[in-house]
Parts: C-alpha cells; sequence; structure tokens
C-alpha cells in the first residue's frame, strides 16, 4: 500500500491506495469498494484533471527504527479511462492483488490514474538520505 497525495492547486488530499510500478509509471486503480462518490467525482480524480502534478509515498514503520524507509515518487499523474495502457494496468493489478480476482472487484472499465514518475527520493534509518533527479530506478 501506498499513499496518492494530489492538490487541485490550493487543497491538499492524500489517499492510501494499491498500486503498481510497470517500468517508471505507477498505476493505482478506482476499485468497487464504497467511495463517498462516483469514481469520477472522488477528490484525487478531480484533483488530477484539475492540476497533474502528485506525490506517492510508499513506507515501511516497524517498533525497531533502525529498519525505517520510505520511497517518495513524484511525478505528472493522469486519468485513464480506456485503451491499451489502461488494460495493461488492470491486468497488472489483478495479478498483484489476488482481491481484486476475488473479493474486491476491479472493472475492465474502472479509472486508473497513472503517475508518471519524474523524481525519486529515498531513504533508509541507517543510510543518509539521498535524493535522485531524472528518471528513477525501480523503487524497492
Amino acid at each position: 500500500m501506498g499513499h496518492l497525495a494530489t492538490s487541485d492547486g490550493s487543497t491538499p488530499a492524500v489517499v492510501p491506495v494499491c498500486f503498481v510500478l510497470l517500468g517508471q509509471t505507477l498505476y493505482h486503480a478506482i476499485d468497487g469498494k464504497p467511495k463517498s462518490a462516483a469514481a469520477g467525482q472522488l477528490r484525487r480524480v478531480t484533483n488530477v484533471r484539475a492540476n497533474p502534478r502528485a506525490a506517492f509515498l510508499i513506507d515501511h514503520y516497524v517498533e525497531d527504527w533502525r529498519r525505517l524507509w520510505y520511497v517518495l515518487l513524484r511525478g505528472r499523474a493522469r486519468v485513464l479511462e480506456r485503451g491499451p495502457e489502461h488494460e495493461r494496468a488492470i491486468i497488472a493489478l489483478k495479478k498483484k492483488y489476488p482481491q481484486y480476482r476475488s473479493s474486491v472487484p476491479l472493472a475492465a472499465d474502472a479509472l486508473v490514474i497513472a503517475l508518471d514518475v519524474r523524481r525519486l527520493q529515498d531513504w533508509r534509518a541507517r543510510s543518509p538520505g539521498r535524493r535522485r533527479s531524472g528518471p528513477p530506478s525501480r523503487p524497492a
């Protein structure tokens, strides 16, 4: 699980989501769990349509703080409604998460948010913070 951060340009929003990374693009789909609004009206979707700048945080917390780490991905987000890229994302999400194949529906026409990663920042408790610019390597 990771946390998708978006903004409409004035108000930030963060939501925990399931994701898959294909190459240098991270994908998240609006699944069939109950939501506060229709898929196209969710804040993360309307934010991406208004302002494509977004971030995604993957972190690992344990009581032993020597084992803490995080990866922060930043880039341009897009909403995908159909097409080959959309289809690849849905297939990859279903492959990664068995729940999408059984208990939590992930429809073939579900909206997908694609984050084209342009910057990666990572940190581990036992090493100094590192920042990378340009095309990222695959995060942990």
